[in-house]
């Protein structure tokens, strides 16, 4: 079977996948959502923990409202609807890292509903339907590594119990792993930009739950579904879907039955395997929650989170493309982040030339530091010393090569780009007519041969003679001068 690519999905014409994906996302408070434990990742195990996190009995839950205010502001940003009343349940189940035996959560009265995010598909974009977008609390960690008897024993980390969370429930409306990866990767910029979260998932702060099924195509009615858990990438998302959709297909085309299961991916082997049976809903037995009352939160509170909500970077994108003269695909690139968006405009703002600002991050600074594995943080080159440095090449003082040489100094040094440039002695290109002159009759001199072809109708020779000409002046001289320069002395 075909499991290499997106398109091995859309060149098959009898069955179509429908995929769903769920996300959970760690929201950013200082504590846990039912107690006061620290939510601080790393510390030794077993230590942020309390009475309450850890089911202890009497010990009762009390609801922290920045955990509120922050998976309000996110739903916002996924264009939800806020319910006014929300009502949490226990979801009873029983395992090693649950230890009240049951987790509180949002069932059939969620925080929110009826969202959806755009996608880019063929002639436009496409939208996803966001079902719900609930709270919840996290269950522990189950250790099998890094300890004595580990090939023997598993070690449990209360930890993360009761870290808040929401869970992002998407409608059934993906038709590919393609579009599964672009719903995740413009979920994730959404949830940075509105701050709730740092979306690490290697500390588990997302992870994504994908469900998958495949029937005949144009057949309304949904297949069997199995449910992928435990993905640790975006990339790795798309490539177990890829799988278990040619998986399910060659179930179907042999006469077999797809079963409703549990799936983990083998990233090694790019497959799936069975985990366990998958339980239908009723197998929680949820009920509402005995010791929280209906969470409220009212128009007054609405309009006071929705204030704090920043631009989207849709949004953002479109009037950068209008303000800054700017390309979709520079809008894009500069928006992935909200700090790089934001220390962009700050540096577009104070350059003459926007567009320049634009083309220096992409191509030299984000350069550089992609060479470096190093994030926008991390550059030594500030937003004001691309503006500055932009600014030199606009009037041009400094040439393209100058400010090359300029970017390696400042990234060798780890300074920034104006220190760089005061330590340089502030250099300019030489615009010295008389002196690039007699450059150029030194050049014209040593290369008759291209010079009798320039006059015999090879105008492209132009080119090289100024390559030539900025080469004999080590990067210094005028490129535009030099150009006109050579201009009248070969005519």
């Amino acid at each position: 079977m075909s499991t290499t690519a997106d398109t091995s999905v859309a060149a098959n014409t009898t069955y179509e996948p429908v995929i769903g994906l769920e996300v959970h996302v760690q929201l950013l408070t200082a504590s846990k959502i039912f107690c006061s434990c620290s939510t601080r990742f790393g510390a030794p195990p077993n230590t942020n923990v309390c009475p309450v996190c850890l089911g202890m009995p009497g010990a009762l839950p009390v609801l922290n409202r920045k955990a509120v205010e922050f998976a309000t502001r996110a739903a916002m940003a996924l264009n939800c609807r806020i319910n006014e009343t929300s009502i949490f349940a226990r979801k009873n189940y029983f395992y090693p890292d649950l230890p009240k035996g049951y987790q509180i959560s949002q069932y059939d009265k969620p925080l929110a509903e009826h969202g959806y995010i755009e996608v880019p598909a063929s002639g436009g974009k496409k939208r996803i339907g966001i079902t719900r977008v609930h709270l919840e609390e996290d269950a522990g960690k189950s250790l099998h590594e890094g300890f004595p008897d580990s090939d023997e024993k598993t070690a449990i980390d209360l930890n993360r119990t009761g870290v808040p969370l929401i869970e992002i429930v998407s409608e059934p409306d993906i038709s590919t792993p393609d579009e599964a990866y672009e719903y995740l990767t413009r979920l994730k910029e959404i949830i940075l930009y509105t701050g709730v979260s740092d979306c690490n998932m290697e500390e588990g702060s997302l992870r994504c739950d994908a469900n998958v099924s495949v029937r005949p195509r144009g057949q309304k009615e949904l297949g069997t579904k199995a449910e992928i858990k435990n993905v640790n990438s975006f990339r790795f998302i798309r490539e177990a879907l890829v799988y278990e959709i040619a998986r399910q297909i060659d179930v179907l085309e042999g006469g077999g039955k797809v079963i409703q299961e549990t799936r983990l991916y083998n990233a090694h082997e790019a497959k799936t395997y069975s985990m366990r049976s998958k339980e239908q809903a009723h197998d929680y037995r949820y009920f509402p929650e005995p010791d929280l009352l209906p969470l409220v939160v009212d128009e007054k509170w609405k309009a006071a989170i929705a204030k704090t909500l920043p631009e989207m970077p849709e949004a953002r994108r479109v009037r950068l493309v209008k303000e800054y003269a700017i390309t979709e695909y520079d809008a894009h690139v500069l928006t992935v982040s909200k700090s790089l968006a934001d220390q962009f405009e700050a540096a577009a703002k104070a350059a003459k030339n926007p567009k320049r600002v634009a083309n220096l991050v992409q191509g030299e600074l984000m350069g550089r530091l992609k060479a470096k594995g190093a994030e926008i943080e991390q550059s030594p080159i500030s937003m004001k010393g691309v503006a500055a440095s932009a600014d030199l090449v606009e009037s041009g003082t400094i040439s393209g090569k100058m400010l090359k040489d300029l970017y390696d100094l400042a990234f060798e040094r780890n300074q920034d780009f104006p220190e760089v440039y005061e330590e340089e002695g502030r250099p300019q290109q030489s615009s010295d007519t008389s002196a690039l002159e007699k450059l150029i009759d030194e050049v014209v001199a040593a290369n008759p041969k291209q010079l009798e072809q320039y006059r015999a109708g090879k105008k492209t020779m132009l080119g090289f003679f100024v390559g030539q000409v900025m080469k004999a002046s080590k990067g210094q001289a005028n490129p535009q001068l030099v150009n006109e320069l050579l201009t009248k002395k070969l005519e």
